[in-house]
């Protein structure tokens, strides 16, 4: 947590306009009253952070950043990503947003880390542990399911540009979308 802490606010020294940017951007309307306090392990920063993405010099550093906090390893999403992932989806469909590719790979990240973890698959165990004790992809599972309609919109867009979401990825968030309806 420290760490995650210290990193949004060497942010904050580097590009301090964004704090006082205007949060009026549609794809982040109810990021400022989200419930990021209780995510365990979340820095009050995020919201910094995501609008930190619409700023084409801060841009870079806010998605580097907020794939790290967002992150609490190589295979596990931190507790916050579920209440990021709509402003992630809603940022990511902005067609003029310079970290639109960034910020798509990060979905597929979400979405990959969030698929339930067979139980007596050893190997996928031992990498990625049981889901009883990472609730966090359920978490994510839900969010995905809940905001579908926005992720099927971003992937059924025509103007992306070419190369943006591969079939793979593509089919990594279309497999996150329909996956809550399959467990319910």
């Amino acid at each position: 947590m420290a760490a995650k802490e210290a990193a949004v606010a060497q942010f904050l020294r580097e590009y301090p306009q964004i704090e006082q940017a205007e949060s009026d951007h549609p794809a982040l309307v109810g990021c400022a009253e989200a419930a990021w306090s209780r995510a365990p392990g979340c820095p009050a920063g995020i919201p910094v952070l995501l609008r930190g993405l619409l700023d084409q010099a801060a841009g870079p550093e806010a998605l580097r950043v907020l794939g790290n906090v967002l992150m609490d390893s190589v295979f596990h999403v931190s507790a916050a990503m579920s209440t990021a992932l709509p402003f992630l989806i809603r940022l990511a469909a902005v067609p003029d947003i310079a970290m639109r590719p960034g910020l798509v790979d990060l979905l597929v990240v979400a979405a990959e880390l969030s698929q339930p973890v067979v139980a007596d698959n050893e190997r996928q165990v031992l990498l990625l542990g049981n889901d009883c004790d990472h609730l966090e992809r359920e978490w994510c599972r839900a969010a995905f399911a809940a905001h579908a309609s926005a992720l099927r919109a971003l992937l059924e867009d025509e103007t992306l540009p070419d190369g943006l979401i591969s079939a793979d990825d593509r089919e990594c968030l279309l497999k996150a979308v329909e996956l809550q309806g399959d467990l319910s």
